[in-house]
């Protein structure tokens, strides 16, 4: 078994040492730099209150699980969690439409969850004035973790099955040999290790940095105070019976504490405090993890929580406190093993909410190879360059704590830093009237108003105001006329690496499921996939000679992933800063193409998932012969420095073929109408190929990576589907992540979901039971308080012949 040391011993450390113990990995230390159980950092201050629904499925399920294992513990007589439940409130029209929204999340995900009348949530919560109550959701499995004392039991329990815990030790220092960690030192020496892993929560920039490791870690002051014992809640004995409290229109939070009320608030600046000016423990006031209670910010926060609990009005504060705790630059932990140093690994940015969940993802990680839950948004290995600049993280953390409770649609961008990242087609998509939301730091066009005119031809059915947010009907004129003629679309945000050396072939053989014994020049469609057939990833391998390969990945963690299990003779480099790529499609995309190339385009030269590197114009391109909008085009390919010759050569041609340049919205109405999966939106690696649809993309045989337990699946006895739906009523909109419905009952999730403008109809993908993925199956799917009937389909709904694409 390998030595591990966990570095950190609030619940996370803890939880993850259970976890592995239980797994039978007990040569485990655990190096702690505060006292146990309570050792100073946020777990040690944290109110606890855990409010389980997300707009992420696995940040969802990482609640759910903490709240099964918290309420599972015992401490002596007491319960290491209380199922109070939770209610969060609205006061205005949007918060209660918000609530609905949010209930539908928690549906989605397992959660029960509803939203319930002002008299229902007075009866649950008396403290609350009725006459300003609309309505709130409420989530009785919610309440509160009694987080030291879940570290006590956890702790305890991992000791006795070998694992010891070292308190009031400093780590110093990790060492390493050949690029793997070897050992941590401390104020009481040197530990060995084949794993390491950090959980130390605030302090994880301190300990990042003594491996060359940027983290993208903000540690910020939080305001929370304790009232003296109130009149209104005397009757109360225990510790907490009334559920807790979320106030989203005012920044606000409540929990009980017996007969006092704890005031959480979220409405002061923003606290920024640097890991590296953390007090240590025998220097800090209460512990490190509280910096002094500053009043000035505390201005409004009781004025705003008397509007909704006026007994709170003549209540005096008793306890006050700024407690540090964790922000990231996109609001998800870091979690699994860093590309920078084998063994080294790190479990932060975590919540108490999510702690448990998220230790046992880490242990199966370890243990196992992989998690049960898809963890790619919280991969310590996904960030760009860009992400991971102290100014970035500063602002970006600071900005994550304004916007912590405020109402935000899916397809908001961050408003600063903007613009970050530009493609050299920017300045013509500008001109175009552009309207951009940001992907991987880039500018990306969702539409062109240069397009409105188009709109009188081609009409796309009205939305409600929510829908309407980061829309425009100019969206469907653009996909009818790529449809009609040829439209440009800018793909640069796609990811792309050149996998080459002796050797290449071989390893992308091992670590793909697509054959790729083809001559240079073809093109394939693979999957990467984990032990248990799990999809790792989607990637589109362009083979270009007999050692060389270029290849359209999703993300970092794609990267990284083939990087660390490359040998030493293959070489994968991240090309994406570099290069630039334009989408050429439509009927008319080869007319067009041909005009600027002396070289054969036509079908037998250059037929389907082909490549050609040629000249379109004076450009030098690589011209991919495949489309992701199921339509005949390519993916033009070219180093940065010719994209704004690229986009005018193309541009000034086009005008005789009625080109436009398209956005992105068309880009993922058209993907739909053909049925093409979106990783991470779609599929991840909790599905197998069979579910999702994908296994053509698998090669008979084996020797790939998950051929084993892939080949072992009985694709006639699946459980689950992902399946197309058509909603009844075209103007019925959804956005993704909604709960589909049979008979009222809550069975599977939308993935994905746009109007289909070629074929007239509204679609969403969604997962669904087996037993329910049968064309003609009526089910229904929850938008906001309305369940809207959809029946089962075709997949694709588009040209399932695949004349288009490859005429």
């Amino acid at each position: 078994m390998p030595k591990i040391i966990i570095i950190g011993a609030g619940i996370v450390g803890c939880s993850l040492a259970d976890e592995l113990t239980e797994r039978g990995y007990c040569d485990i230390t655990v190096i702690e730099k505060g006292k146990l159980w309570k050792p100073g950092g946020s777990t040690s201050h944290a109110p606890g209150v855990v409010f389980q629904t997300n707009g992420s499925r696995t940040m969802a399920q990482f609640a759910r699980q903490t709240v099964e294992k918290l309420y599972s513990l015992q401490h002596s007589d007491d319960t290491c969690f209380l199922k109070v439940g939770s209610l969060e409130i609205a006061t205005t029209p949007e918060r209660l439409a918000e609530l609905h929204r949010r209930a539908g999340l928690a549906l989605s995900a397992g959660i029960n969850a509803q939203v319930i009348s002002p008299d229902e949530a007075l009866k649950l919560h008396p403290l609350l004035v009725r006459d300003k109550l609309l309505g709130a959701l409420y989530v009785p499995d919610d309440g509160i973790a009694r987080a030291v004392l879940a570290d006590e039991v956890m702790g305890e329990r991992a000791i006795s099955r070998g694992a010891r815990y070292i308190d009031s030790c400093e780590v110093t220092a990790i060492d390493q040999v050949d690029g793997h960690v070897t050992g941590v030192q401390t104020t009481q020496g040197t530990f060995p290790a084949d794993i390491v892993v950090s959980c130390a929560g605030i302090w994880g920039p301190k300990i990042g940095a003594m491996v060359g490791m940027s983290k993208a870690i903000q540690p910020l002051a939080h305001q929370l105070c304790y009232t003296v014992p109130m009149p209104e809640l005397a009757s109360y004995k225990t510790e907490a019976e009334l559920p807790v409290l979320r106030h989203q229109g005012s920044d606000l939070y409540f929990r009980q504490r017996g007969q006092s009320l704890a005031v959480g608030w979220y409405g002061h600046r923003p606290l920024a405090v640097k890991a590296q000016d953390i007090l240590p423990a025998e220097l800090a006031e209460v512990m490190p993890s509280q910096v002094p209670f500053t009043p000035e910010d505390w201005k409004g926060a009781m004025e705003r929580s008397i509007e909704v609990i006026p007994s709170l009005k003549d209540t005096d504060i008793a306890e006050s406190m700024n407690g540090l705790f964790s922000f990231t630059v996109d609001n998800f932990p870091l979690m699994g093993e860093w590309s920078g140093l084998k063994g080294f690994w790190v479990a932060e940015a975590v919540w108490v909410t999510h702690a448990c969940g998220v230790a046992r993802a880490m242990a199966e990680w370890i243990v196992n190879g992989h998690p049960t839950l898809a963890v790619h948004e919280c991969d310590v290995n996904r960030f760009d360059a860009h992400q991971l600049g102290a100014q970035h993280i500063e602002e970006r953390g600071a900005q994550n704590f304004v916007e912590v409770y405020d109402l935000l649609h899916p397809l908001q961008p961050m408003e600063s830093p903007r613009p970050l990242r530009t493609t050299g087609f920017y300045q013509r998509q500008q001109e175009l009237g552009g309207f951009f939301l940001e992907a991987a730091g880039y500018e990306r066009p969702q539409w062109y108003e240069a397009n409105a005119g188009l709109v009188d031809h081609f009409k796309s059915p009205s939305r409600d105001e929510w829908s309407s947010k980061f829309w425009s009907p100019i969206i469907g004129a653009e996909v009818c006329s790529v449809r009609e003629s040829v439209g440009l679309f800018d793909i640069t945000t796609l990811k792309r690496i050149e996998v080459t050396g002796k050797g290449s072939l071989e390893f992308l053989e091992q670590m793909t499921t697509g054959n790729l014994r083809k001559k240079p020049g073809s093109i394939t469609y693979c999957l990467l996939l984990n032990d248990k057939a799990g999809m790792l990833s989607d990637i589109t391998v362009m083979r270009r000679g007999e050692h060389d390969f270029f290849i359209g990945v999703n993300s970092n963690t794609d990267i990284n992933y083939l990087k660390q299990l490359a040998p030493d003779t293959v070489h994968v480099r991240d090309v994406t800063a570099g290069t630039v790529g334009l989408g050429l499609f439509g009927p008319k995309a080869r007319a067009l193409a041909q005009s600027l190339t002396r070289d054969d385009l036509s079908n037998g030269a250059l037929g389907y998932f082909k490549l050609k590197s040629t000249y379109l114009g004076h450009v030098p391109v690589m011209l991919a012969r495949l489309s992701y909008v199921g339509e005949l085009g390519y993916e033009i390919y070219t180093t940065a420095d010719f994209a704004l010759k690229l986009w005018d050569t193309l541009w000034q041609a086009g005008k005789e073929f009625g080109l436009i340049a398209a956005g992105r919205g068309a880009f993922n109405s058209m993907r739909l109408e053909k049925g093409y999966r979106s990783y991470g939106t779609d599929m991840n690696s909790e599905h197998n190929p069979h579910e999702a649809g994908l296994s053509f993309a698998v090669r008979k045989g084996g020797g790939y990576k998950g051929a084993e337990a892939f080949n072992a699946i009985d694709k006639d006895a699946l459980n689950r589907r992902l399946v197309c739906l058509i909603l009844e009523n075209p103007q019925h909109v959804v956005l993704g992540k909604e709960p589909v419905l049979h008979h009222g009952k809550p069975v599977g999730y939308v993935t994905s979901a746009y109007f289909g403008h070629t074929i007239g109809k509204q679609l969403a993908y969604a997962w669904v039971p087996a037993a329910l993925s049968n064309q003609g199956t009526s089910l229904s799917i929850r938008y906001f308080q309305n369940d809207y009937p959809a029946t089962v389909g075709e997949d694709p709904q588009y040209d399932p012949q695949m004349t288009r694409l490859k005429s």
